[in-house]
């Protein structure tokens, strides 16, 4: 495995509740962290409505660009989650009734009614694809190349992220340090700059608040080598105060 090679992955966010308002989305952040954990950089975010045109061509789009692709949300049992379809025509394939899927839910769905074909809906895979296992509520989620379609309900997701920890490939997890300082963010950009340019491997990005009536900003220091990170933090510290700014080691 090549550990120095940055793998990036995509989140697709389905939904029309999610583009309307009624829901705010909190996948993205833990889908971040997450990936993160596995060496895996979240490197970018969409958001569609559920209409198969729309979905399909995300899909095809970031699934192509990136290792991963994740997707949350129209995996239900209702006539309107439709991310499956949706799916496996933007890769050619049929849908198909899983069978141990459909086992996994005749065997939950025993003492709370039976199977019915609205819950039936959710054994529904595109052709060829494996399952992900749901601790949560027996629906599973469904894994086929580097696509992994996961529930949109967030705790549900995720369960299906901590039955996917440790089974992708990935490379070094990115580490980060804070610091802090009352300063307007125009005042020290160059220093910023230069400061990111001597340390090779090193990201800092510029965070402005205004707090207290005081302006100020967080530097986040981010890095897939410590020691590195290490380094770039204690120059930015140390250039921050000559140039007369108090830098507060974790941010203020």
């Amino acid at each position: 495995m090549d550990r120095a090679r940055i793998w990036t992955a995509a989140l697709l966010v389905i939904g029309d509740e999610i583009l309307s308002g009624r829901t705010q989305d909190k996948n993205i952040a833990q889908t971040a962290s997450w990936l993160n954990v596995q060496g895996i950089r979240l490197a970018e975010v969409r958001v569609v409505a559920d209409k198969m045109d729309a979905i399909g061509e995300a899909v095809t789009l970031l699934a192509g660009r990136n290792d991963y692709l994740f997707t949350t949300g129209g995996i239900g049992p209702t006539h309107d989650d439709i991310t499956v379809d949706a799916i496996a025509a933007a890769l050619g394939v049929p849908v198909i009734v899983h069978p141990k899927a459909k086992a996994v839910l005749e065997a939950y769905y025993a003492p709370k009614g039976g199977i019915n074909e609205a819950r039936l809906r959710m054994a529904r895979v595109p052709e060829g694809a494996s399952l992900i296992e749901n601790s949560m509520s027996g629906a599973p989620g469904i894994r086929i190349g580097n696509i992994f379609i996961m529930a949109g309900v967030p705790h549900i997701a995720a369960r299906m992220l901590e039955a996917l920890t440790g089974t992708l490939e990935g490379g070094l997890p990115l580490v980060s340090r804070t610091i802090g300082c009352w300063v307007a963010e125009s005042e020290v950009a160059e220093l910023l700059r230069v400061t990111e340019k001597d340390h090779e491997g090193c990201q800092i990005g510029s965070y402005p608040f205004f707090r207290e009536g005081r302006t100020g900003a967080n530097f986040v220091i981010r890095s897939t080598d410590e020691d590195e990170l290490g380094r770039c933090s204690a120059e930015l510290i140390a250039r921050l105060s000559e140039a007369g700014y108090l830098a507060v080691d974790g941010g203020i």
